[in-house]
């Protein structure tokens, strides 16, 4: 969005009255104990904050359907701790929570899927429902009405207009967003039986069954650099000072930059993904546990924390689990999750099972057929045939035909062990001699071995 500088201001009062009833809010909650009355739900609260407007003038200044909308929002998060596994609601603070949401305020007639006209069962009128005002100028600019703000311009990502009922509009980094409430069609399959199998990576952030590799925009060697040259300006600068608040904020500002790139190529790729290909897997990863701190505790420290600290922030950066959440919303009951354990050790070609096989990060050479390929790559194909978390290579192995399961490896033959058998000590003494493990010793004389 491009506000001028008073419709900024309007919208920076709507984001601290909506923070402001949020908060009150939590601490209505948090106030509860055992044996108390319950904290009020969101008609008593929409109660409450008519009286409470009444009697602030700071408050009462603001728009009602913002601070309303502030309380709903809280209630399904609170409702939402228990449908979805989310934890407690908590305090939102300025300048790191900003933002309000706003109820369309034009009405509109409802239909039926079929077309029919929505009828209340009551009055048997057709019901009217509520529509976000949004007109669009050309091609690649809109403007919405925002209450207390007038027309505001924003820039569209769509061709047409969304047809909403709320809108949210946020401000992070100086810069302001606006997202409709609308639900995306799903991607419908192409339809060509295509399968294709997605190895996720540090070095190459997916690696797909049918050779391509793609990896995630990161940042530039200058702008690293311009991250840190403002880094060491806000850690000299006195505390409070304007110097470190404008320092930190061009950090902000330039690692927002890898945000927008990590979110537009999971968006991208997840596209091309949901229509190009019938059946998508993907390796199954915990990403929570992988990114763990190794600091441990007072009581046992951890070891290299420094060098898993760096090791989580690169796994992080390339965007994982979004990329599979998003594939997921574009093409549901079309992907997948294979089990990680053996994907990478497992050879694509004859299905043998073996470390030695992973020569490095980038080569693979099966020690059992010698199938050569890259690593990421031969991961990619055994997950596309769902060859993963076995311990054992199955009987139809991949795209190079069957391997017999067997209990030893393939890598030696069985070699012979080394057994001490006392000598006459005449002439020459005590020697040690080498036996198979696997001949009986027994009615030997010690003069055949030698």
């Amino acid at each position: 969005m491009y506000p001028t500088s008073e419709q900024e201001q309007q919208m920076l009062l709507h984001c601290a009255h909506a923070r402001y009833t949020w908060n009150l809010a939590v601490e209505q909650h948090a106030h509860w104990r055992p044996g108390r009355r319950s904290a009020p739900g969101f008609a008593e609260q929409c109660r409450q904050l008519t009286e409470a407007r009444r009697a602030n003038g700071w408050l009462g200044a603001g728009n009602a359907d913002v601070q309303q909308q502030a309380l709903k929002d809280f209630a399904q998060a609170k409702n939402a701790k228990f449908t979805s596994g989310f934890g407690e609601p908590t305090w939102r603070r300025k300048y790191v929570h900003e933002g309000f949401r706003v109820v369309g305020t034009d009405r509109v007639p409802e239909f039926e899927p079929d077309g029919s006209p929505k009828l209340n069962a009551k009055t048997g009128k057709q019901v009217m429902g509520r529509s976000v005002v949004v007109q669009k100028l050309n091609r690649r600019w809109a403007q919405v009405k925002v209450p207390g703000c007038g027309w505001v311009r924003f820039r569209l990502t769509r061709r047409e207009p969304p047809q909403a009922k709320t809108f949210r509009v946020t401000y992070k980094n100086n810069r302001w967003h606006i997202a409709f409430a609308v639900i995306p069609g799903s991607i419908d399959a192409p339809g060509t039986g295509k399968l294709i199998g997605i190895d996720r990576g540090v070095k190459i952030t997916a690696a797909l069954s049918d050779g391509r590799k793609l990896n995630c925009p990161q940042l530039t060697v200058k702008e690293q650099a311009q991250i840190r040259k403002h880094q060491r300006r806000a850690a000299r600068a006195p505390k409070g000072s304007d110097r470190k608040t404008v320092a930190y904020a061009t950090v902000a500002r330039l690692k927002a930059r890898e945000t927008d790139r990590r979110k537009d190529w999971c968006e991208k790729t997840s596209t091309m993904l949901a229509r190009t290909c019938d059946l998508i897997r993907f390796e199954k990863l915990n990403i929570k546990n992988m990114t763990a701190s190794a600091k441990g505790t007072v009581e046992q420290p951890g070891t290299k924390v420094k060098q898993k600290a760096g090791l989580n922030r690169a796994i992080l950066a390339q965007g994982w689990g979004l990329l599979r959440r998003r594939t997921e919303h574009k093409a549901p009951g079309r992907v997948e999750d294979v089990p990680a354990p053996f994907t990478s050790l497992r050879c694509s070609a004859c299905g043998w099972i073996e470390k030695k096989s992973r020569k490095s990060q980038a080569d693979f050479v099966c020690v059992s057929c010698g199938f050569a390929c890259n690593a990421d790559e031969n991961a990619a194909n055994n997950v596309a045939a769902g060859q993963g978390g076995i311990s054992h290579p199955r009987q139809s192995a991949g795209a190079g035909g069957a391997t017999a399961v067997i209990s030893r490896s393939s890598v030696r033959e069985p070699q012979p062990t080394r057994v001490g058998i006392p000598l006459p000590t005449g002439g020459g003494g005590c020697q040690t001699g080498l036996r198979s493990s696997h001949e009986s010793t027994a009615g030997v004389p010690h003069s055949s071995v030698t």
